[in-house]
């Protein structure tokens, strides 16, 4: 059975350029990585779910904000671990100050029988679609590619 995950990617544009809202992982496995770690809000979800709900609420999850507005469907975008993710682009505004994440529980360091919470996401952060395009990862990196066609298709595109 193929899991299906589903995102949203927040833009602004901002003079003259875009920016993107990308998330860091938490956890310890990525405490070091940067470049090529960061993703979009997301998430899997059941059979019963519909995957733009999914996505709002894995999107509330991440980063404590509740998404609203007008939501256009990027397309879905097959990942290595053969996960498909359905992506939606929201234009918007996101307060950094206001972030603030779900955690999960973990057995850390391995085979200690000591268990931690950690947030799923431990920051988020603006990019420019260059600086974004270096910050996440390889796998999703079309979609910002799906975000800049959708961009110049629409009138008064600043890209």
């Amino acid at each position: 059975m193929i899991k299906r995950s589903a995102g949203i990617l927040l833009f602004r544009r901002n003079d003259g350029s875009v920016q993107v809202l990308l998330i860091h992982p938490g956890g310890p496995y990525w405490r070091r990585k940067d470049e090529g770690a960061w993703s979009i809000p997301k998430g899997l979800f059941g059979e019963v779910e519909e995957p733009l709900s999914a996505a709002k609420r894995e999107f509330l999850e991440e980063t404590g904000m509740t998404p609203q507005g007008v939501f256009i469907e990027l397309g879905e975008f097959r990942q290595p671990s053969g996960k498909h993710l359905t992506v939606w682009a929201l234009e918007g505004d996101f307060d950094l100050a206001s972030f603030r994440s779900n955690t999960f529980r973990m057995e850390w360091p391995p085979k200690s029988d000591r268990f931690e919470d950690f947030p799923e996401a431990d920051r988020a952060e603006w990019f420019d679609v260059g600086n974004a395009t270096r910050k996440i990862t390889e796998a999703q990196r079309p979609i910002l590619d799906a975000l800049l066609r959708l961009l110049s298709s629409m009138p008064c595109s600043p890209t």
